[in-house]
């Protein structure tokens, strides 16, 4: 009797100490003190200054360039809001867009990735189309609905490529190099994806991936290795709202500390960890007020520290500053 009491006890114990470990890794503390709402600017329609379904955002000393993607067009606004330029127009063209999504800046060169153009294309920063890069199709170096881009310092690009259930990794003139995942085949398995929305690069040259549908992060190598993934329990696609769990991770992003964001789409909310996946912070509810979301897609950073976020829902863009 005493042995079964005491088998009983250790059997508790371990159990407590297991769902105390759990917790801990499945449902963080915040351990930063987060950001504040500072402005805030757009309104819906389709004149200058105002937006009908903003997704990417790119920034330049001080320009802030956003994908207008229901006017198919780029819209530029100094850091305060106030609206510069734009350019872009609806068609298949040089020039001309279609469904325009996330954005990268590289050597005073802006790179759209086209949704229903299925193309990379490359813009200079007053807005002349450069170059194309893609067709449509699932051959190498072909896309079906690109959703992001990131581009190296060598100018080689990284896409994510939408349907096709891959990222591709291509020279500067669009020549194959590798790809991560399998040509239409989405999995929860690390490597694979299950619609990958977009991708951005750690100081180090590995690429971050986010995993949308698969509601978590993976992390690559700059050989392709996978490295890791996270969100919710063991990165298998079960979505969440706690902290370090995504409803559709949409936009990943490298703040210039090289600390991870992600938008979390259904979730409403940015969330940000360090490069390993360790969860630090989160901001943001659903709602229209200051400071609240309607499925963010996108943000970006000023060396300030500021973070730009496109409140997709709301048509607008919030900006944001760290708590001191």
């Amino acid at each position: 009797m005493r042995y079964k009491s005491r088998y009983l006890v250790s059997t508790v114990v371990l159990i407590v100490l297991i769902g105390l470990v759990g917790w801990g890794l499945w449902f963080p503390a915040a351990k930063e003190s987060g950001y504040q709402f500072t402005r805030a600017w757009g309104v819906p329609g389709d004149g200058p200054g105002e937006f009908h379904d903003p997704i990417g955002i790119a920034i330049a000393g001080n320009e802030v360039f956003v994908s207008d993607a229901g006017n198919n067009r780029i819209q530029v606004f100094d850091r305060s809001g106030q609206f510069l330029r734009q350019f872009g127009k609806e068609g298949g063209g040089p020039g001309e867009l279609s469904r325009p999504m996330h954005l990268d800046i590289q050597g005073k060169k802006l790179y759209v990735a086209e949704y229903l153009n299925d193309r990379i294309q490359i813009f200079s920063l007053e807005g002349e189309s450069l170059g194309i890069v893609g067709s449509s199709g699932s051959g190498p170096g072909q896309f079906d609905a690109p959703g992001g881009v990131t581009v190296n310092a060598d100018g080689r690009l990284y896409v994510a490529d939408f349907y096709n259930y891959r990222v591709q990794f291509l020279g500067p003139n669009g020549e194959f190099l590798r790809q991560y995942g399998m040509t239409g085949e989405k999995s929860i398995r690390a490597e694979f994806f299950n619609y990958p929305t977009d991708v951005a690069l750690l100081p180090n040259g590995d690429m971050v991936v986010a995993d949308a549908y698969n509601d978590r992060i993976q992390v690559f190598s700059s050989d392709g290795t996978f490295l890791r993934k996270w969100g919710g329990p063991l990165a298998i696609n079960i979505p969440g709202s706690a902290h370090g769990w995504f409803s559709v991770a949409t936009a990943v992003a490298v703040s210039p500390d090289g600390n991870i964001f992600v938008a979390d789409f259904y979730n409403h909310r940015i969330q940000k960890f360090t490069p390993e996946g360790e969860f630090l912070v989160a901001f943001g509810s659903q709602g229209t007020g200051p400071g609240q979301f309607e499925r963010p897609t996108d943000m970006t950073f000023d060396e300030e520290g500021n973070v730009y976020v496109v409140d997709f829902g709301n048509n607008r863009i919030q900006k944001f500053a760290p708590i001191q």
